[in-house]
């Protein structure tokens, strides 16, 4: 960043009024530039809250379908289990496990 000062100073200095003025705008609001490319707008580096909101929510709603899926396996498999099948009971245990640790990263919803 210190290089990048040292070669936009000079650069300022030659630049008049409103020029110099602009320069130094640019120069000052670069770390979270808007990139157009075509006909949309792409943010660089700063992430909008509703996009932080979206990115949660999606996640949230992976870890429930997730959620779902571990629930019917489970049953699936211990209906096995309860007729012999080792591997079954394995894959229950496995499911199981693996529901108990998934369940406490979503969140609660009172119905």
């Amino acid at each position: 960043m210190l290089h990048l000062k040292l070669i936009a100073l000079p650069a300022l200095l030659t630049l008049t009024g409103c020029a110099a003025a602009s320069a130094v705008a640019d120069l000052a609001t670069a770390p979270v530039r808007v990139v157009k490319t075509g006909s949309t707008v792409i943010d660089k580096m700063t992430t909008s809250q509703s996009e932080q909101d979206q990115k949660r929510g999606k996640a949230i709603r992976q870890r429930e379908e997730r959620l779902g899926e571990l629930e019917s396996e489970y049953r699936k498999q211990a209906r096995k289990c309860e007729g012999g099948d080792e591997k079954a009971c394995r894959n229950a245990q496995r499911a199981y496990y693996e529901l108990r640790t998934l369940m406490p990263q979503v969140p609660y919803e009172p119905r």
